[in-house]
């Protein structure tokens, strides 16, 4: 009996997630600024593909930690083979935090402006 390993379902009708980004991505690699549509339904469904295989990875990833969750090590795990890819991920997740750092530092600020302002301009009209 034959395994289904390797073996693709049936194509079902997707939704175009990325066309406007592929399209930009296209531009910038030196295709047309507007590309054939089958060009981009193509790349779409690699994205897409890619994406999906990468989420089922990291999903057996935590399975196999006997968690039903999946956390941001799997995918780290998923791609330790791929040195480019998984430092790509770690500067990303580290620019992630500076960026909500920051936001709460912005956040903290309005309001400390927003407490001082209200209190002194209270009945100031």
């Amino acid at each position: 009996m034959a395994t289904d390993a390797g073996i693709r379902r049936p194509r079902t009708r997707r939704q175009h997630l990325f066309v406007k980004e592929l399209k930009s991505l296209m531009y910038a690699f030196g295709d047309d600024p507007d590309p054939l549509p089958e060009s981009v339904q193509v790349l779409d469904e690699i994205v897409t593909d890619y994406i999906v295989d990468m989420c089922h990875d990291a999903a057996r990833m935590a399975s196999r930690g006997g968690r039903n969750k999946i956390k941001v090590d799997d995918f780290k795990f998923a791609l330790r083979k791929d040195q480019r890819k998984l430092g790509r991920v770690e500067e990303l997740l580290v620019m992630s935090k500076v960026i909500a750092e920051a936001r709460k530092q912005f956040d903290d600020k309005q309001e400390v402006n927003d407490v001082a302002g209200g209190a002194s301009g209270a009945g100031g009209k």
